[in-house]
């Protein structure tokens, strides 16, 4: 026997026998009716009793998105924008910390020598895939520059097509609209 293999051995887990009211699924699924109608007539009893003008506990409250916008915190984490200088050039020196740190690897950086002799070297091209990021932040903790943020409070992202969710340098500074196409996807199932 190897003592290394010993000391990690391999257990077998035993899953649990089902018992015939779990192999029924009815009885499960009319479980799991009981539950969903349960909240829904104590929601409405809630509602009707502040309606009438009593105390009552608080009911649950669905959102109307399109007419009521959704509320973020101040500090949530949102669409990315860059900085500018005072002379409206980026912020960003391409140092290469915000797409070398990005877990999603969806930040695309470009460098180029910057006319400028106080600063070495420029991004060039500042790309973000929006339908890869996850929105961790790290981007904005690793710039030296502070020439990123998250903190536009803008979460609506239109698109009918991967393309439209990667925003380049004039959009992310807030010099150019994104403006999705209108082109809709091709269905693959669709008939000709």
């Amino acid at each position: 026997m190897n003592p290394v293999l010993d000391k990690h051995r391999v257990k077998t887990v035993v899953r649990p026998e089902m018992r015939f009211q779990e192999q029924v699924y009815l009885i499960e699924v009319w479980k799991g009716l009981l539950i969903t109608s349960r909240h829904f007539f104590v929601n409405l009893w809630r509602h009707c009793m502040k309606a009438l003008g009593q105390d009552a506990a608080a009911a649950s409250v669905t959102t109307q998105y399109p007419e009521d916008p959704q509320v973020t915190a101040h500090r949530s984490r949102t669409r990315h924008r860059l900085l500018k200088r005072e002379d409206g050039t980026p912020r960003c020196v391409a140092c290469m910390l915000c797409e070398t740190v990005c877990p999603a690897k969806c930040i695309y950086i470009k460098a180029e020598e910057s006319p400028d002799v106080m600063i070495e070297k420029r991004a060039k091209t500042f790309k973000i895939d929006l339908g890869m990021c996850v929105f961790c932040g790290y981007c904005v903790e690793a710039c030296p520059e502070d020439a990123i943020r998250m903190d536009t409070q803008y979460i609506q992202f239109p698109g009918s097509t991967r393309a439209d969710l990667i925003w380049d340098m004039p959009e992310l500074m807030g010099d150019r609209p994104k403006i999705p196409s209108l082109t809709p996807s091709k269905d693959p199932l669709s008939r000709p």
